[in-house]
């Protein structure tokens, strides 16, 4: 079973080798808090963490 590991560039929680949203490969398993955002367009925490896309995310990387 794949690990979890979060984006360092969008903060995007995945398993895999390269970030869905953002197609990079720079990740980290070690972070904290996770966050879904379901609307990104109405939610005000998605603003903060600059997310503009559904998924699950870290608040720190």
């Amino acid at each position: 079973m794949a690990k979890e590991k979060a984006c360092k560039n969008c903060k995007l929680i995945y398993e895999g080798d390269t970030c869905p949203s953002c197609d990079k490969k720079d990740t980290s398993e070690t972070f904290k808090g996770k966050v879904e955002i379901v609307n990104p367009e109405k939610s005000e925490l998605a603003k903060q963490l600059k997310v503009n896309k559904k998924g699950t995310y870290a608040i720190r990387v």
